[in-house]
């Protein structure tokens, strides 16, 4: 993300309305956090007692081998049981869950109650075929509702879930398979996306060649196009839902609080994603409390986290704390501009969404289209907005806050992780905002911006942001490498026991957090993380690529795009078709969202003298911008 985030000396503040502040779940920010600092345990064990547990937790932080912390030690509970079963046996058994809308404009809704039979029966399918506590099951879905019946089936039955998103390529899916092992894929024949079909069948069965520890493939009819189905592998789910097995009674498994629920890749700086690990009691307490405080969630609100279920904002987000709260949930399966640009504002109208919740890259794309498309639309009932996955820019800030929210709906602007499960640095819709700051730190947690020594820094200066305490929802670690979790997040800052975040971060003289964006080889294009080795790997991976190094440069809509420099082997020349080719096949490597926007061709590439490609020298050239300091340069 460029600096344009960033500049406190002209930030103006926006107040909420006194109602906001008066009806809000935390009025007062302050001494809220001012009590969760003074005793953490205290604070979040009165959390976690908000939650029905199969058995009370015995301790509430086990810090005795750190970094791998506990929570609720000795508790037992399950994230399904608090999502639904403990629901059906109240009023809510009859209230919307969620409401459906597939981008061609087809509807469906679930009550509590249906969504918890429709789980239930395929827990009971997931069953039949041998898959038992501690298994992990790949989940490689468009947006639909059964893709959230899958995740819940799953951590129902104490299995573990690894959700691949539907926009990556078979290869990402095959190494993701193989990581956790899975015996057991769950996909759908395609999805809608633009009014093309996004052909995931096709995309899983290459996979699965890739990855033969695959041993059955559950497959949704969404868009009715004809697939490959293999006999003996590959079960249609509406057949298996019809068979007897499929009782729509099944027992909860009791875990244990430790025990894991589902594992996400992200992509890391070495290329192999990395499998962050999340367990079943400290992630509901978190996400559940985090999603209450900060959009203030009530009975009669129309949620609409418009993330996928494929990333950690939709597992936390759409499936997990929404339905733990009991709150009805909107998903859409589409583009936002499908057929028009006005497709999400004529949805917020017709379902009277009160709360939206999206990324900067998709309120910059809305934007573009100019006032006149949601000015078309009674958009009224949303109270609050939120902002997800990096950065936002004030000028997108206040076109959201004026336009969309009509200048009354406060922006609710979250920094946090996969690894970190949950919101970390939010506002409260009860506190003062600043266009383009995630504010102050949740209730809880305590967060600095620190040197490289580990010496706060001063007002206004660029450094490390840093979690100074372990808090429920964090990364257990890194799914089968443990040394690599403590490397790449404890290791810097071993000796205070803080964890690092990633991300450069200024504080400003308020002790508002301004992001910056990643400090490693991280690139973040449209909110999603993207591992610039993985990307060069795949254009390695071209009989015509001798070398890569890719970078992000910034852009108005996506925060950034994909630079790409490569050095061709012997005998092949540069040309506007080999820079399509090469598209292509990262298309196929890697998937759409790593595609660069522009391939530049060159001779040689700016190393270190231990061969480290110097990105920042890259970006500079880029950018026009100087090169600085290029001493450590090789000859």
């Amino acid at each position: 993300m460029s600096d344009m985030s960033f500049n406190p000396a002209t930030t103006d503040w926006y107040y909420p309305t006194e109602d906001i502040v008066k009806n809000a779940h935390v009025p007062d920010y302050e001494s809220v956090y001012k009590e969760s600092m003074s005793d953490i345990e205290a604070f979040w064990a009165k959390r976690a007692s908000t939650l029905e547990w199969f058995k009370p937790w015995d301790k509430v932080l086990d810090s005795s081998n750190a970094p791998f912390y506990k929570w609720f030690v000795g508790g037992k509970i399950n994230i399904a049981h608090n999502a639904l079963d403990r629901h059906v046996k109240t009023w809510r058994k009859n209230k919307v869950a969620l409401i459906w809308e597939g981008e061609p404009g087809d509807k469906k809704s679930y009550s509590y109650w249906r969504l918890w039979q429709e789980t239930n029966k395929f827990a009971n399918v997931l069953k039949s075929m041998g898959v038992k506590k501690g298994d992990r099951v790949t989940i490689y879905m468009g947006r639909i509702p059964e893709l959230m019946i899958a995740m819940l089936a799953v951590a129902k039955i104490g299995a573990i879930h690894s959700v691949v998103y539907g926009g990556f390529s078979e290869q990402a899916l095959a190494d993701r398979i193989e990581d956790a092992q899975s015996r057991v894929l769950i996909t759908c024949d395609g999805a809608w996306l633009r009014g093309n079909i996004v052909e995931l069948k096709k995309m899983a069965d290459q996979a699965v060649h890739r990855s033969p520890v695959v041993e059955s493939v559950i497959v949704v009819k969404r868009t009715g196009q004809e697939v490959h189905m293999e006999q003996g592998r590959d079960y249609w789910y509406h057949d298996l839902m019809g068979l007897p097995i499929a009782s729509n009674i099944c027992e909860t498994e009791q875990t244990d609080a430790e025990d894991p629920l589902f594992i996400l890749y992200t992509s890391g700086t070495t290329g192999k994603p990395k499998g962050i690990l999340h367990t079943h009691g400290g992630y509901q307490v978190y996400t559940s409390t985090t999603l209450e405080w900060v959009f203030d969630i009530k009975d009669e609100d129309r949620w609409w986290c418009a993330a996928d279920p494929g990333w950690i904002t939709g597992h936390s987000y759409i499936v997990y704390s929404p339905l733990i709260l009991g709150a009805t949930s909107f998903m859409y399966e589409g583009a936002p501009t499908y057929p028009y640009p006005n497709r999400w504002w004529k949805m917020v109208e017709e379902y009277g969404i009160t709360i939206l919740y999206t990324a900067p890259t998709a309120i910059r794309g809305l934007m573009r289209f100019g006032d006149a498309w949601p000015n078309r639309h009674n958009l009224s009932s949303l109270r609050l907005l939120g902002s997800v996955g990096e950065p936002i820019n004030p000028e997108a800030w206040r076109w959201y806050y004026n336009v969309i929210g009509k200048g009354k709906s406060p922006i609710m602007d979250t920094w946090w992780q996969t690894e970190t499960g949950g919101f970390m640095i939010t506002p409260l819709p009860s506190v003062g905002l600043k266009p383009g700051s995630a504010t102050r730190p949740f209730p809880g947690i305590e967060v600095d911006v620190v040197d490289d020594e580990g010496n706060s820094c001063g007002p206004d200066e660029d450094g490390k942001l840093v979690i100074k305490q372990p808090w429920p929802s964090m990364l257990r670690t890194i799914y089968g490498d443990p040394d690599r979790f403590v490397q790449q997040y404890w290791k810097a800052y071993e000796k205070q026991g803080w964890y690092l975040a990633g991300d450069s971060a200024r504080k400003d003289k308020d002790g508002y957090i301004w992001v910056i964006g990643r400090i490693d080889d991280v690139i973040k294009v449209s909110g999603y993380r993207l591992g610039t080795a993985e990307i060069e790997s795949g254009l390695v991976s071209h009989k015509a690529v001798a070398e890569a190094a890719v970078i992000g440069v910034p852009d108005d809509v996506r925060g950034n795009v994909i630079y790409a420099y490569c050095i061709l082997r012997a005998g092949f020349q540069g040309s506007d078709e080999l820079v399509d080719q090469l598209k292509d096949h990262i298309r196929h490597e890697v998937g759409p969202i790593a595609v660069p926007t522009k391939i530049e061709f060159t001779n040689l590439l700016p190393k270190t003298r231990s061969g480290k490609i110097m990105r920042r020298v890259l970006k500079s050239r880029a950018l026009g911008l100087p090169e600085g300091d290029i001493s450590t340069l090789e000859e």
